[in-house]
């Protein structure tokens, strides 16, 4: 009774009988009068009937949006019949699908960042317990020549900081969708020739040679610069398990589909057991070097994405590996 919608409804309803019978019982005489109470009075007790078994059906919805409100996505209110209440309560059912995948999916991400925040810590830490010693060290009476070595040591240390910390603010902004990629048409020269430009003296001091083929027409649409940065992370990969004398071969073509661009090298090779992981953020195989942080191939993957593009690889160890950029095509 504390509901105005059906207290409205009853005084609606009695004032219609009362006014039916009325005119029942003056124009048509008791018999009428007496018909015309009984109709309308089971029409009222069919109408209470109905609304009351509504409303207990939302007493149950509003019941079961309060138990997923608790966090309890299991339940299951998907009704087959036909009619209003059976679509609402196949809507709050897709509904609850959608909350529990979003659950699911931020207690992924909780997990996720909190293994992150232990790599980064991890990361950091060696380099800084390493320059802590060292300056302790170089307060002390050191040989010129080591005071030398531990200046040099620790400004090493500083720059892979930097370069860390500067690496993962970019993979933060990837994830965040902060940075706005280009949509341009981009030659696919261009993006090997800025990739490889840094790495030609390191490749050159280690005695690798570099092969670089491809259509010079072929293109795609996307962002150079960011593009580029993807590729020198592979190429600095391949340089890195690459040894002394060896080679690195990078061709590149488009058709109607994608832009392809193939990185290969004649080094190590990476184990079978690590190729599903090596494009996870701070994953290290088997043939790591000590230096390695696990950050340049997560990174270039996340680039690919962005664009619409993924790379995948082939490796046997011992004989090389092969890396495959693809970009798939659209129009501006």
């Amino acid at each position: 009774m504390r509901n105005k919608d059906f207290n409205l409804l009853l005084l609606c309803m009695g004032c219609f009988t009362l006014a039916a019978t009325t005119a029942g019982f003056l124009l048509g005489g008791v018999a009428v009068g007496c018909l015309m109470l009984g109709v309308c009075l089971v029409f009222l007790l069919v109408l209470v009937l109905s609304h009351l078994y509504r409303y207990r059906q939302m007493r149950q919805l509003s019941g079961y949006l309060r138990r997923i409100r608790d966090g309890e996505y299991t339940l299951d209110i998907r009704d087959n019949a036909e009619g209003e209440m059976s679509i609402l309560k196949n809507e709050v059912h897709n509904l609850t699908v959608v909350l529990s995948r979003q659950a699911e999916q931020l207690g992924k991400d909780r997990l996720y960042l909190a293994d992150a925040l232990s790599d980064i810590s991890h990361q950091l830490k060696t380099p800084l317990t390493s320059m802590l010693v060292m300056t302790d060290l170089l307060n002390g009476e050191l040989p010129a020549e080591k005071r030398a070595e531990f200046t040099q040591t620790i400004r090493n240390q500083l720059e892979r900081i930097e370069w860390l910390v500067t690496a993962l603010l970019k993979l933060s902004k990837l994830d965040a969708g902060t940075i706005p990629f280009k949509q341009e048409k981009v030659s696919l020269k261009e993006v090997v020739r800025r990739a490889a430009e840094p790495l030609l003296i390191p490749i050159e001091l280690r005695g690798q040679t570099l092969q670089i083929s491809g259509e010079d027409t072929a293109a795609f649409v996307g962002d150079l610069q960011w593009t580029a940065e993807a590729v020198v992370n592979v190429l600095k990969n391949c340089s890195e398990h690459t040894p002394q004398g060896g080679s690195i071969s990078v061709t590149y073509e488009d058709n109607p589909l994608y832009a392809a661009i193939v990185i290969s090298d004649s080094g190590e090779g990476i184990h079978r057991e690590d190729l599903p992981y090596i494009f996870n953020r701070f994953y290290k195989g088997k043939n790591a070097g000590s230096d390695s942080v696990g950050i340049g191939l997560a990174m270039s993957r996340s680039i690919l994405l962005r664009q619409n593009g993924d790379i995948t690889v082939r490796s046997t160890p011992g004989q090389g590996s092969e890396f495959t950029i693809k970009i798939m095509k659209c129009v501006v």
